[in-house]
């Protein structure tokens, strides 16, 4: 079964055809997409779009990049949001949280603030976590290490084979897309093709980190198969094999994900 574990369809790329876009998805043979929310002003975008769309499940969390514009009332405010989304079978995770070593930021601490104190939540409600790690894996880790919780995926995941093998070892799975397809990205390319099968699971992060094919275009959950594709040669897999091999991996890292029907 081919899922999507990161796409933010909330994203205003897709308000003139949110609709259309989960559908190609689905006839494409995308089974299930992942929307994690942002910012605590987007919680009840997320979880609107999960109930309207069947095949959508979604996560709570303020991501690093917008945690310079909230409040710390925020993450009472997500705890809450957490409370109440317990009984919500689409509600599959904390996120998307973490750090990013790419775009500075004032107050680094004020950031790793944030992180510890959704990771605090995660671990309290014992909930998956949906990670952003760029260029952060090595503090993301730091805290993993001592914040201990479930499972969780490493978005987007671009570090070194010891890095990957921490996340794996703390019992994440790795998140692959577009970034993959390219040529030139021999690093990520050997990473698809370092571990076990079980390691990973696949995303878009729609609308960005776009295919090859689709460059400086927008992304969207439908590019998935062909994502697929490459991965599974890469692997020297077929794609079949890849799609519930990486399923499984998903089913595993959000065990939520089991509790609500796809299509």
């Amino acid at each position: 079964m081919l899922i999507d574990t990161h796409c933010h369809l909330d994203a205003s790329e897709f308000d003139p055809d949110r609709d259309e876009v989960v559908q190609r998805a689905l006839q494409a043979g995308v089974a299930c997409m992942v929307v994690p929310a942002v910012e605590a002003g987007n919680f009840g975008v997320v979880q609107h779009l999960a109930r309207r769309h069947g095949s959508l499940r979604y996560a709570l969390g303020i991501h690093p990049l917008y945690v310079d514009r909230a409040q710390e009332h925020d993450l009472a405010t997500l705890r809450q949001a957490i409370e109440s989304a317990l009984a919500d079978d689409a509600f599959v995770a904390v996120g998307e949280i973490g750090l990013d070593g790419f775009v500075p930021v004032a107050d680094p601490a004020r950031h790793e603030h944030f992180f510890v104190e959704q990771l605090r939540l995660a671990r309290e409600f014992d909930l998956p976590v949906i990670c952003h790690v760029r260029r952060a894996q090595d503090r993301v880790l730091k805290h993993l290490r001592r914040m201990r919780v479930r499972s969780g995926v490493a978005h987007a995941f671009n570090g070194s084979v010891q890095q990957a093998e921490q996340f794996i070892g703390l019992g994440f799975v790795l998140g692959f897309g577009g970034a993959m397809t390219f040529d030139r990205a021999l690093q990520i390319r050997r990473l698809a093709a370092a571990f076990d099968d079980s390691a990973y699971v696949l995303e878009t992060d729609a609308p960005d980190i776009a295919p090859a094919w689709h460059w400086q275009a927008r992304n969207a959950p439908v590019e998935l198969p062909r994502i697929a594709e490459v991965f599974a040669e890469l692997r020297g897999q077929s794609p079949q094999w890849v799609a519930t091999q990486t399923g499984t991996n998903a089913v595993r890292a959000l065990p939520r994900l089991t509790g609500r029907s796809t299509g």
